[in-house]
């Protein structure tokens, strides 16, 4: 590799290198130690130590290249290389190209200047595409050049950054490097003689946390396959701490939670993560989930300024945040004061008081926004103008026209018939008022004392909104979360979850959008419109407007419409609690995008198919409950209890469990706060049944205590009527709780544990998000294994070690494939049994590597027909059950058994013709030549295939109905399914008992008893050929049968032992021509086995114990450099 030249005085160097090369004017150098014997002694172990822990390439890779000139005691470094080839091939370079042109120079300075440019030039070139977005490219390219050197990991991999650090191991630091990359976590270090090399793949580590004691002040805990690892000494711990949590969670994300990462095409390619890139992600993600804006929103600058507050006639210190479609600011003063500016509602940006570096925003609300001290406010106020002048650009009103007038007034797509018609009639009749209003108007004459406080709710917002705006730019400040704790007013509840949610701006952005959407979605008929239809009533059906045709069709719309938007969700039990809450207060189209907003942003990954978003907050409450009430932590033997109970909470945000007029004040809390409010409010409930929790003796008391709880929970001052109101119709005597009112709560929740930061939020669901996921993995392992283990003789240990080789080789193919076929074939929502399946390269591997039949010539061949013989649903993938299946046999079967697999695989469906495209690879296939020799099966199908496939297996459906009568025959088959009889297997052939007769040959090459193994199968092969010509002759008498004299010859005729395998070859190819002239002859299954049992050689050698554990040992070392081969 060239390097950056840097002087270096030879005489410093003398000690630590040896001289193998020089010329008039460059030096070739091999480190003191480096490929001599016992390391080069005391001095070569002191240099190895020494390169572990410096920090430059050039001084630890074991060759390197210094310019130098005559009458001149300063050496330039220009080369390193890890190998003798790669350093040779410089010098030669250097030799060929350099050495020539330097002779017409008159001065050294010219020469050393020339040689320099020269080396710079080529690492530009080298660098175009690798480097260029690191921060410092040379010394990146060191690091990278002793990552690869170090740890041999495929060039596809990924380096984004390293660290110097320490490695706990036991009680002692390890000095060395931390080196983070797109699939692994490793650590080397060197010292004294003593190597440390360390790899561990994001997908393994269960546990990742900064933790602090009496040795450690501040260090990293990775906890991976029940390890625990800590590194300390790091200069930047947080920077660090925070990329390997990226890192982390984009693995977990991309191999265990598809749903999830499909959506997500910021990191969709692996190669292109860099440690920049990284960063900007994690700060629009915290700005975007912050502000609730678009995901889609990338943070482009942040500026240090002041904005004036003009209510409270002072300046705020803070930070202006602008992206591609909004100006955010929000207070780091303690004043809680934020602001959102859409730039769709900015007229204009002025320079304002230049002496301040002012900058003023005008908004159509005709509210000006006036931020000073701003960093270069000129050229910001410049990009603001061009910002503004491009979004407000009349395109976007067009399109929505074009959008409004296509979905109401294009019939073609909806003549298919009168019910269709019908449907689209329906969906004309989107809902243009919140439910509330139409079911329970207020009456302005009689006003009770309840609508008086409600009057002057509104009347307390209406003075907010004259003081700090109204709006999607209103001020939000610290009085406007006091007025959300008391309850916002029934009128203005839909219009401020709108715009404290976010999803105001979702539906600015897309006019039209949902009314299309329904008029696609009503009528399609899937899994996920079964389900709604089925939950349609169930959806607060004691409220007047659910027992109504317009409530449930409206729930329908908007349901049906969410399905079809986001089929990786499509609908899950909750949903419909939560959008009929939404369609009480908001029109149809604002519940829509509030439930969008819910979905998508505020509770990411609650409603997919494994609610792991609601597992991870569940995991998050748990962690805040060990914090601020130990006391229950110390009395519950179980914390589970706590995640059980409370996850209805979580999922309906306490609409399932709280009286409906109380639980509207959550949600307001929830749009204002996020889950931030629903934490603090699990932990008040908890707290106020504290006593009562702690005298429980067991789960289903403590359940009954927090359920009659909240049935005393009520709203004081709701205005709801009381047919309306759940709490109402309770009566007193059914519950001796004292009514608790909901506003008191909220309060008491946001008073107590209101220093609960959002940011530490984010952190422990980051933190816990790979202990779930972790988790729901470990049971898929426990449930496969249970199942697989009761057909295989292995030990439980042997069994999920060899699970973990099946997992691993299915996750190895995804690492730097971007859009690899498995990682597609990956779904957590399938049984247990086929979430994880290996294709036939994949599987090739794991032979090579378990097989106790792998030593053998055409291994890549019996490869192939052992995975054509498990594919029994021709769709290329395997999964473990099979797998191990298979290896059962190889290493526990009987004599019988063995015998009957190495049958099976010389016959169809198993067996194809093989031949390698290239014939010095000899048996070896190419993985594209294995590929297609795995798919000749598929083709042979035709178009029957997939209905065939999804007939066999009813879950491949996937958004279609669910065929429960081909379940239960499929089920019934597998219980009717009786032994194999060695009857009923089918007739080998000429041609493939000649295969078969190669096989064994190969198998027995290198055993002690070869010679006498090759002689018993000549005999054998020579007996059942005579067998076969006797039974012809005595099946028809009367025709003349020409007696296959080279038939008989052959098996003696075919390769001893040191004989070339090629000839082997040309012997079968010879002998199988020979016989096409005569009669077709075969041999049943019986026929072979009864023969070789005559031969105790045969029997010995497979009945001959094998040990898998030594076999599985070796694949765990050698996995990962056989996926480098490969």
């Amino acid at each position: 590799m060239w390097l950056k030249p840097e002087e270096v005085l030879l005489k410093n160097a003398l000690k630590l290198w040896v001289q193998e090369r020089s010329n008039q004017y460059f030096v070739l150098q091999r480190r003191r130690g480096y490929g001599e014997e016992g390391g080069g002694g005391l001095a070569g172990l002191l240099v190895g130590t020494l390169d572990a822990v410096l920090d430059s390439t050039s001084k630890v890779a074991p060759f390197r290249i210094l310019h130098q000139t005559p009458d001149s005691q300063v050496y330039w470094s220009i080369a390193c290389g890890s190998s003798r080839e790669e350093i040779t091939e410089h010098w030669d370079w250097l030799e060929h190209n350099v050495m020539n042109t330097l002779s017409v120079f008159d001065s050294n300075e010219d020469i050393t200047s020339f040689v320099q440019g020269k080396i710079r030039g080529l690492i530009a070139e080298e660098g175009k595409g690798s480097f260029v977005k690191e921060e410092d490219p040379e010394k990146f390219r060191e690091g990278l050049m002793k990552f690869e050197k170090c740890f041999g990991l495929p060039e596809q991999e990924k380096l984004v950054t390293y660290y110097s650090c320490s490695y706990w191991k036991g009680r002692v630091p390890c000095q060395g490097w931390l080196y983070l990359s797109t699939n692994f976590l490793s650590f080397y270090s060197f010292l004294l003689g003593a190597e440390i090399k360390l790899i561990i793949s994001w997908d393994e580590i269960s546990k990742l946390e900064k933790t602090s004691n009496v040795i450690l002040t501040e260090s990293i805990h990775v906890r991976s396959r029940g390890e625990d690892h800590y590194f300390s000494m790091f200069l930047h711990i947080s920077e660090t701490f925070l990329l390997m949590e990226q890192l982390a969670n984009y693995a977990v994300r991309r191999l265990f939670d598809k749903e999830t990462f499909e959506n997500d095409l910021v990191l969709h390619d692996p190669l292109q993560i860099t440690k920049r890139g990284l960063e900007s992600r994690a700060h629009s993600e915290q700005f975007s989930a912050f502000f609730r804006l678009p995901k889609e929103e990338t943070l482009k600058e942040v500026h240090e300024c002041f904005l004036w507050v003009p209510f409270s006639h002072y300046n705020t210190h803070g930070k202006m945040c602008i992206s591609e479609n909004y100006i955010c600011f929000a207070s780091q003063d303690g004043s809680l004061c934020s602001v959102i500016i859409p730039l769709r509602e900015v007229t204009g940006v002025d320079k304002a008081d230049p002496a301040n570096r002012g900058v003023s925003i005008s908004t159509k609300g005709k509210t000006a926004f006036r931020f000073t001290e701003v960093r270069d406010f000129e050229q910001l106020v410049a990009k603001l103008r061009m910002k503004c002048n491009a979004t407000s650009s009349p395109q976007h009103i067009i399109n929505t026209e074009v959008a409004a007038s296509s979905a109401s007034d294009s019939p073609k797509d909806f003549d298919a018939g009168p019910s269709k018609m019908s449907q689209r009639d329906n969906s004309k009749t989107v809902g243009t008022e919140a439910l509330m209003t139409v079911y329970h108007p207020q009456d302005a004459e009689n006003l009770d004392s309840k609508m008086l406080k409600e009057k002057m709710k509104e009347q307390s917002w209406n003075i907010l909104f004259v003081e700090r705006g109204h709006g999607v730019s209103m001020f939000r400040t610290k009085k406007t979360r006091d007025l959300v704790v008391r309850g916002i007013p029934e009128a203005l509840r839909g219009e401020l979850w709108l715009l404290f949610s976010g999803a105001v701006n979702d539906m600015a952005s897309n006019p039209g959008y949902y009314t299309e959407l329904v008029e696609k979605s009503l009528g399609t008929c899937t899994l996920a419109t079964d389900e709604i239809e089925r939950d349609l009533r169930r959806s607060l059906p004691e409220h007047p407007a659910f027992q109504s045709d317009t409530g449930i069709s409206a729930l329908r719309r908007v349901l049906t419409a969410y399905a079809y938007r986001n089929p990786q969700i499509g609908y899950c039990q909750a949903m419909n609690i939560l959008t009929s809450v939404l369609l009480l207060y908001a029109k149809e189209e604002e519940a829509f995008w509030l439930l969008v907003a819910v979905c998508e942003r505020m509770l990411p990954d609650y409603f997919n198919r494994r609610i792991i978003g609601a597992l991870v907050d569940q995991a998050v409450f748990e962690e805040l409950i060990r914090v601020h009430l130990p006391q229950l932590t110390d009395h519950m033997t179980d914390m589970t209890f706590f995640s059980s109970v409370s996850l209805s909470w979580f999922l309906t945000l306490f609409i399932s469990v709280l009286p409906i007029e109380s639980a509207v004040n959550v949600v307001d809390c929830f749009f204002y706060d996020g889950i931030k409010a629903i934490l603090q409010l699990s932990l008040a409930v908890l707290e106020y049944n504290m006593e009562k929790l702690l005298t429980c003796k067991d789960d289903a008391e403590a359940v009954t205590v927090l359920n009659r709880f909240f049935d005393s929970v009520t709203n004081k001052d709701s205005p709801l009527p009381p047919a309306v109101q759940q709490g109402s119709n309770l009566s007193d005597t059914k519950s001796d709780h004292p009514k608790v009112d909901i506003t008191d709560l909220i309060r008491e929740s946001n008073e107590r544990y209101g220093d609960i930061r959002y940011e530490d939020v984010e952190s422990m669901r980051c933190r816990n998000r790979l202990y779930v996921i972790q988790t729901l993995e470990a049971t898929t392992k426990q449930n496969v294994l249970r199942v697989v283990s009761q057909d295989v003789k292995f030990s439980p240990s042997d069994l999920e070690e060899l699970y973990e080789l099946f997992k691993k080789e299915h996750f190895l193919s995804c690492y730097w494939n971007v859009n690899s076929p498995v990682l597609q074939h990956h779904d957590a929502s399938l049984p247990y049994l086929d979430q994880y399946r290996i294709d036939c390269q994949q599987f090739r591997v794991l032979y090579h590597l378990l097989s106790p039949w792998s030593h053998c010539a055409n291994r890549d061949s019996l490869a192939l027909w052992t995975f054509r013989l498990m594919d029994e649903s021709s769709d290329c993938l395997i999964n473990f059950k099979q797998f191990a299946s298979v290896l059962d046999t190889m290493y526990n079967g009987s004599f019988t058994d063995k015998l009957k697999l190495l049958f099976k695989l010389h016959i169809p469906p198993a067996f194809t013709e093989v031949e390698s495209l290239s014939p010095s690879k000899g048996g070896d296939l190419s993985k594209e030549e294995l590929i297609h020799f795995s798919q000749l099966s598929v083709s042979s199908v035709g178009d029957s295939l997939e209905s065939d496939s999804l007939k066999s297996s009813p879950e491949k459906v996937g958004k279609g109905k669910v065929d429960i009568q081909a379940y239960l025959k499929q089920w019934q088959d597998e219980l009717l399914k009786k032994e194999e009889n060695i009857k009923d297997l089918p007739r080998m052939n000429q041609s493939q008992f000649i295969q078969f007769s190669k096989t064994l040959y190969n198998l027995f090459h290198g055993d002690p008893e070869e010679e006498l193994l090759y002689r018993a199968i000549a005999v054998v092969t020579s007996l059942l050929l005579k067998m076969e010509e006797v039974g012809r002759r005595l099946q028809s008498p009367t025709s003349p049968v020409k007696s296959p004299v080279a038939v008989t010859e052959v098996p003696a005729e075919i390769p001893r032992k040191g004989q070339e395998e090629s000839s082997s070859e040309q012997t079968g190819g010879s002998r199988a021509q020979s016989l096409r002239g005569n009669h077709e002859w075969s041999f049943a299954f019986e026929q072979i086995l009864a023969s070789l049992l005559n031969e105790p050689a045969f029997v010995r050698f497979f009945e001959k114990p094998h040990d898998i554990k030594v076999k599985i040992e070796s694949a765990k070392n050698l996995q990962l450099k056989a996926r480098t081969r490969v």
